[in-house]
């Protein structure tokens, strides 16, 4: 029990912050990679609309680059279409079993198409397929019939399928990073980084 209990307090230890937020975020990752958590590059990315309404879903980060945070979406989508008015975002991780979150906010752009394909082409063939048969967010009145294409096209395709055209890569350049530590007391450690310019301002701040 109190080698459970060491592994734990470990795993909640004060990570010492790094000059780049992004470098100090992939660390978080494969520590929670490695700790087993959970879908650890689930991310909720936050949206707002022309109407000044926020929207929020959870997605899959596909990469992290040095200055900017990848994902994938159908551009027809909720999030795509409002991201064409408003390239503000927030996005939130949160690792429970480490005691730790991330708070971004940042601006949003579409990558070029070839980031598209090349991450299309990573997808599985179940995921891909879910991109060609169904119209995400769309009303529809029976499931049945897109599972059935599914299903047909997954029995029949001899090749994988080509990234649509309506199906993209996005960038989020960050703008703010918090990081977040649980503490048992309470004091919460929390850093907070903000861009200026070409380099990162690092404050501690009060939990």
């Amino acid at each position: 029990m109190e080698d459970s209990d060491s592994a734990h307090d470990e795993s909640k230890a004060v990570p010492v912050p790094l000059a780049n937020p992004l470098e100090a975020l992939r660390s978080w990752l494969e520590e929670a990679r490695a700790v087993g958590a959970l879908t650890p590059s689930s991310v909720a990315f936050v949206t707002v609309g022309a109407d000044g309404r926020p929207s929020a879903r959870t997605v899959s980060l596909k990469r992290l680059d040095t200055n900017a945070l990848v994902f994938t979406s159908a551009l027809w989508t909720r999030k795509a279409q409002e991201l064409q008015s408003n390239q503000h975002v927030a996005l939130l991780f949160h690792w429970p079993s480490l005691g730790r979150q991330a708070h971004i906010t940042g601006r949003a752009v579409l990558a070029e198409r070839a980031l598209a394909h090349e991450l299309f082409a990573e997808r599985d063939l179940a995921n891909q397929l879910q991109t060609l048969v169904s119209r995400q967010g769309t009303p529809i009145t029976d499931i049945q019939p897109l599972r059935a294409r599914h299903a047909h096209l997954k029995a029949t395709m001899e090749t994988p399928p080509a990234c649509p055209e309506d199906w993209g890569a996005i960038r989020v350049h960050p703008d703010t990073v918090e990081l977040w530590c649980e503490a048992p007391d309470r004091l919460h450690d929390r850093w907070l980084y903000e861009r200026e310019e070409d380099h990162w301002k690092l404050t501690r701040i009060a939990p």
